[in-house]
């Protein structure tokens, strides 16, 4: 690029470093910005498990420059096969290649890997990173934001970009009457296991309850299992894996065989899925918020980490082609903010049906035109 950008932001402050914020620094990096990071956690991106790349997500971390390492350390396949409680085929769906013919269209790869992917790249591109460490004030004057540290320095950036996810302390000072994130009804569980040598995609299996695998290395996959529960549950960790087996009791075949492997060393997650959509301009002033920070939805779509992704590529694109910063702003938003009531609306009325119980005739339609919308240009 050689517009406008260097005209608006010289210096930015990102501020989390899940996924959006080093596809931030890395695409505003690439594009001459100075670039600092800073994340709260002091052993950054060393937890975590895997990452569905749906085919909004591929595609945007393809774009990102990402497509050869996804390829290497992640496992890319082309799409998902929906099977019966007993693991009969219902339906097999391919993925579109959206990025190339040459990269199959979606896939998974894990967190820490995604994460060391980013930070390589960051690295190389010159961006500086300090970890536990975090925002304390933003003070801003219409140019400029002058940013405290939790280790006691000052900053001053023409741009801050909050991407410090769900419980984003960045909204909280900038937009402390902002909407909370909500509760969904439901809480996703993941495990990591082995793949069984002859699958070579996503699958699906629909009972009482939804439990995909998704493979995330070239002999590893994990599960994924929504659980309905009305009020949010707080499970310790020696519930897990009884829980877990109970709530797969009602499938056999295959999917029976892995439940009755997993043991105590079997990684186990359970996370209330919580929600938020900003439904209005995410920035005060030079001060904007990206990702789950805006954004924050459920796994029903598996985009969440391709919004913050596509974020971070749209808000480069469109400062580069204004000629005011304002400007730059109010087209990044006129493109994220449809997107992002599509992907959040669509993903929460998934919840919802699932919460009722309604059949695939119901959750079918809805699901096929949601990926059908996520597959359109950003």
């Amino acid at each position: 690029m050689s517009g406008n950008l260097s005209k608006h932001v010289k210096t930015a402050l990102i501020v989390g470093g899940g996924v959006g914020g080093p596809a931030a620094a890395i695409r505003l990096a690439e594009n001459g910005v100075t670039v600092d990071l800073v994340d709260i956690e002091e052993n950054w991106g060393a937890a975590g498990t895997g990452v569905t790349l749906s085919s909004l997500t591929c595609r945007a971390l393809c774009d990102l420059g990402f497509a050869d390492d996804l390829i290497e350390k992640g496992h890319l396949h082309d799409g998902l096969t929906m099977c019966d409680p007993v693991g009969n085929v219902i339906n097999d769906i391919e993925a579109p290649r959206l990025y190339s013919p040459d990269v199959p269209g979606e896939g998974g790869v894990m967190r820490p890997v995604l994460h060391d992917m980013m930070v390589n790249r960051m690295r190389d591109l010159g961006v500086t990173i300090r970890t536990g460490t975090t925002v304390t004030a933003l003070e801003q004057d219409g140019l400029a934001v002058t940013a405290r540290f939790t280790d006691g320095t000052t900053g001053t950036y023409d741009l801050v970009i909050g991407a410090d996810g769900l419980f984003s302390k960045v909204r909280e000072m900038v937009m402390p009457d902002a909407p909370k994130p909500e509760y969904t009804g439901q809480v996703c569980w993941r495990a990591q296991m082995t793949l069984p040598q002859h699958w070579e995609k996503a699958k699906m299996f629909m009972g009482p309850v939804k439990v995909g695998f998704t493979p995330y290395a070239k002999d590893r996959m994990y599960l994924f299992l929504l659980e309905n529960v009305k009020e949010k549950p707080f499970y310790k960790e020696d519930e897990l894996l009884p829980k877990l087996r109970q709530l797969l009791m009602p499938f056999g075949g295959e999917l029976a065989g892995i439940r009755d492997e997993m043991d105590e060393d079997t990684p186990i997650l359970a996370r209330p899925l919580e929600s938020i959509l900003i439904d209005g301009p995410w920035n005060v002033g030079r001060v904007l918020l990206i990702g789950d920070a805006a954004h924050a939805t459920t796994p029903h779509l598996a985009s969440g980490a391709g919004m913050a992704v596509e974020d971070a590529i749209v808000l480069v694109e469109e400062l580069d082609k204004a000629d005011t910063f304002e400007g730059g702003i109010e087209a990044f938003m006129a493109r994220r903010l449809p997107r992002g009531k599509l992907v959040v609306g669509n993903s929460l009325k998934l919840g919802e049906l699932e919460q009722e119980g309604a059949g695939m005739d119901k959750i079918g339609p809805l699901m096929g035109q949601s990926l059908a919308a996520i597959a359109q240009p950003y």
